[in-house]
């Protein structure tokens, strides 16, 4: 027979702490504590197979539950030796969530449960305090009422309110006994009232009444966009902790309080906490009065600490939390009640951190001896380095978020609203901090967003173009903001809730959460301590995926390395095109007429692109950099104003109409599967020509001039046929062999593609027989594999994460089962026809925690990612070795 139900207490425990999947972590760490001796009241956890069972057979629970809860609950009463239910020494319990990964604050809670018109009698005779009961009582009745009956929560606090307002008092302590009596009844008067059905008068109905209701919170809202935030599964479900109840409000020698064994924000080893006199555990939580610190280090002075109010409980509690930071080997996040003057232990689970605190935590420990260099690698999550690589708001600060979209850049930035790329620069030439809020951004914004401070749109998802250039560049930026509505000629944006922001209005932006707030909110800058350093030495002694950057300014690529990077993994060319200073020879470029028209403009920009590619070289001296041909379609770079064709014109020396006619005739229906990549180089090869003439000839310069060691990596973007791939080839070798005879050096060089198409991956062995290296564009990949187009599919692709219809967004997390796949087959294949072939990937998947380490397990060579993302990958590609392990 199944066993749903595990006892602990009186130093016994039928679980322990390796059983959280079972007990959930609460009921796991309960039983834990119990058997190393520590103060539990005694109790007994319901499973997580349970809630499986619960929502499996329509609410309904497995045959022999209720018979286990009542041979536990009486092993319950004899050893804390009163009754549940009992009318002169009754029983009082707590009913609590617990899921195996902790989700604070997320599933419900009833405290004192077992209390009625019968049984508060027996509370009195107990207590000597008739004011405690009833206190105790209309909490009860509070909670219960909320949690299990769904009665509106400010509905009861109303009355509550009434009743303070009316005697004259402003704190819940200044209520007599007579007052809270009164307040039972008119509460119980409210939920008939109100719900149509009396409150509960029997133990037992109350008990599995509480039961039902944590199990059912599992699936309440919060608790759902929780797992959802955290990559839960829904079918872990949560275990139910049935526990005796211990008071903190039974008078001045009574206490409770939350604390941890070291500071949550810094990592230091002191301990660091509160606590509240004579209250209960929801008191410190609710912030309704004040709580005091822990001890006399963690506070101001204002109030009081417990080492002072309460040294021997305190002394008692120092020793607790030591003894569970050592058993447990990590940072304790820790509930405790003090009931006249006996210390019990309610919880204990790991704390949740900073990433600051993480990296100091696991680096102090490694250094006392509790863990090893390996498991302080596994205690920083790779996502938690956001926080250490952008400026963050400060979290005291006020705040008046007005719109929210999504967290596409992490980091803070507060500047002067402007709608345009021109204004952001010619704001920042001036020295004002800006944001630029636009519909969507094009390539053509690219100056603007580099001169802003963060960057907002109403459209676009997680890898549109704001969000992949603006993490980059490390800015803030906030995509997909559905919340407001720009209106580019009165230059303003107006937000759901009737906030008008205007032209030159202050607005700050949070990239991690993805909050828009009028004003400028403070924010504090990250601090990369040595703490950082020494734990990156260990993650890079331990990881066997290098890691690249896709950089395409000198500048990016000296923040890359400064981050780690070990190479460029993709520089995009078309970046450097939009430029002010060439975007006109571009143009020329794209508009002329005839072959010789197109080598005119491309002469205006070959020393430009050669003077890119010796700073990229430069400042990757002796490191890999991946080059990748022109790519978008040439209506990108496309005049898009009537002034500006006439500027144009004038430069060309034709009539403006004539242009006109050549920007219509370059239209595409659907650009993005049109006219680009590699096909712009069998159409226009002088493009691709000049662009290699650039790369070999800074290649070489640098050889001959300076003595660097340069292997430069030409990649050829689009390829869906090898044929495709053979023509541009050969072009490549024949422009570079020249140069490379000319110069008169030695350069080596390599020749490869962008696997983004799906074809490209089914037919790699083919493609091998050309292609020296394969860098995987996800980006692409991803679109042309679901049919998705990654710019309009933020629209409706969160309903489908939420819908779990797709377990989440295939634009932030490789699609493992499809585009993995296509990655997977296109490395067996590659490495079939060509085995010493280089393979990695440079889709802005390369920065995300989950592909990186699905990218290990395929064997690439390398992942790419934006700069700030580089310590973030190279985190992930030690997870990667370390979990294989």
């Amino acid at each position: 027979m199944t066993k749903y139900v595990y006892f602990f207490g009186g130093g016994q425990a039928d679980g322990a702490s390796g059983m959280r999947n079972l007990l959930g972590g609460k009921g796991a760490n309960l039983a834990e504590m119990t058997s190393i001796g520590l103060p539990v009241p005694a109790g007994f956890t319901i499973t997580t197979e349970v809630c499986t069972a619960f929502y499996a057979n329509d609410r309904q629970y497995p045959a022999g539950l209720i018979q286990e809860v009542s041979e536990h609950m009486a092993r319950v009463e004899q050893l804390m030796g009163k009754k549940f239910g009992d009318r002169t020494n009754p029983l009082l319990v707590s009913v609590r969530s617990g899921s195996r990964a902790s989700m604070p604050g997320m599933m419900d809670t009833v405290l004192n449960l077992g209390l009625n018109d019968e049984t508060i009698r027996g509370i009195i005779d107990q207590s000597k305090d008739p004011r405690f009961a009833y206190d105790s009582y209309r909490r009860f009745i509070q909670m219960y009422a909320n949690v299990v009956m769904g009665l509106k929560g400010d509905i009861l606090e109303d009355i509550f309110e009434e009743l303070k307002e009316d005697r004259g008092v402003d704190l819940d302590t200044e209520l007599t006994a007579d007052d809270l009596k009164q307040l039972v009844g008119l509460f119980k008067n409210k939920v008939k009232e109100t719900l149509g059905t009396s409150f509960p008068e029997n133990p037992q109905d109350q008990l599995w009444g509480a039961i039902g209701a944590v199990f059912g919170s599992w699936m309440n809202p919060r608790a759902i966009t929780y797992r959802r935030l955290n990559n839960i599964p829904a079918t872990w479900g949560t275990a139910v902790s049935v526990q005796s109840m211990v008071f903190g409000n039974m008078g001045n020698d009574c206490a409770t309080g939350v604390a941890f064994t070291r500071n949550p924000s810094t990592g230091e080893n002191l301990f660091f906490g509160e606590f509240l006199v004579n209250a209960q555990g929801e008191d410190v939580v609710a912030g309704i009065r004040t709580p005091q610190p822990i001890n006399m280090a963690g506070g101001d002075g204002s109030l009081p600490s417990m080492e002072e109010v309460m040294p021997e409980s305190y002394a008692q509690l120092m020793t607790i939390q030591q003894t569970l930071e050592k058993h447990y080997h990590d940072m304790q996040d820790i509930e405790f009640t003090i009931e006249k003057g006996r210390l019990f232990m309610l919880q204990t689970r790991t704390g949740k951190r900073t990433a600051t605190a993480a990296i100091r935590v696991a680096v102090d420990m490694v250094r006392e001896g509790l863990i090893s260099q390996k498991e302080a690698i596994l205690r920083v999550s790779p996502e938690q380095l956001d926080q250490l690589l952008h400026p963050s708001l400060d979290p005291k600060a006020e705040k008046q978020v007005i719109a929210k979209g999504l967290p596409a850049s992490p980091g803070a930035a507060s500047g002067e609203v402007v709608f345009y790329a021109d204004e952001a620069e010619s704001a920042a030439r001036e020295g004002r901090k800006v944001i630029l809020v636009r519909i969507e951004t094009s390539p053509e914004d690219i100056h603007g967003m580099h001169a802003a401070q963060g960057i907002l749109t109403t459209r676009g998802g997680m890898t549109s173009h704001a969000a992949v250039v603006a993490r980059g560049m490390g800015k803030c930026c906030v995509s997909g903001c559905g919340d407001i509505r720009v209106n580019y000629e009165k230059e303003l944006f107006v937000a759901t809730g009737g906030v008008t922001v205007k032209k030159g209005d202050m607005l700050t932006l949070d990239g991690s959460t993805g909050q828009v707030m009028l004003g400028k909110v403070p924010t504090v800058q990250p601090e990369l301590t040595g703490d950082f350093g020494t734990l990156m030495g260990w993650v890079d002694s331990v990881r066997r995926l290098k890691v690249r950057t896709n950089a395409d300014t000198p500048h990016d690529a000296k923040v890359a390395r400064n981050f780690g990077a070990e190479g460029i993994g993709l520089c995009r060319t078309e970046h450097m095109f939009f430029d002010a200073e060439r975007i006109m020879a571009v143009r020329e470029m794209i508009l002329a007429e005839d072959l010789e028209g197109r080598t005119n403009a491309l002469a205006k920009i070959l020393p430009m692109q050669k003077s890119d590619f010796l700073g990229l070289f430069r400042e990757m001296k002796d490191l890999p950099v991946t080059i990748r041909l022109l790519d978008p379609p040439l209506h990108e770079f496309l005049p898009q104003t009537e002034a500006e064709i006439v500027d144009l014109a004038k430069v060309m020396k034709v009539p403006p109409q004539t242009l006109h006619a050549k920007v219509d005739s370059l239209h595409e229906t659907n650009p993005m599967l049109g006219h680009r990549g590699c096909r712009l180089g069998i159409s226009y090869p002088e493009i691709y020509d000049m662009q290699v003439q650039a790369i070999i000839e800074a290649a070489c310069e640098l050889v001959k001039n300076e003595g660097f060691s340069i292997i430069p990596e030409i990649m050829i973007p689009l390829v869906s046929h090898v044929n495709e791939l053979a023509v541009l080839r050969k072009n490549a070798i024949r422009v570079a062999d020249e140069v490379i005879a000319r110069y008169a050096v030695k350069v080596e060089y390599l020749i490869g593609t962008m696997i983004e198409l799906p074809r490209a991956a089914l037919t790699a062995d083919e493609i091998a027989t050309e292609a020296e290296f394969f860098s995987f564009g996800t980006n692409d990949l991803t679109q042309t594999c679901f049919g998705l187009s990654r710019d309009d599919a933020g629209k409706f692709l969160p309903s489908y994460v939420d819908q779990e219809i797709l377990p989440e967004d295939p634009f932030v997390a490789i699609d493992q089962n499809g585009v993995g796949q296509l990655i997977q087959i296109g490395c067996e294949k590659g490495r079939k026809t060509r085995p010493a072939i280089k393979l990695g990937i440079c889709g802005e998947h390369g920065g995300e925690p989950s592909s990186v380490i699905f990218c290990h397990k395929v064997g690439l060579d390398y992942v790419s990612c934006s700069p700030f993302r580089v310590p973030i990958a190279r985190l992930a590609a030690a997870h990667a070795v370390l979990l294989e392990d």
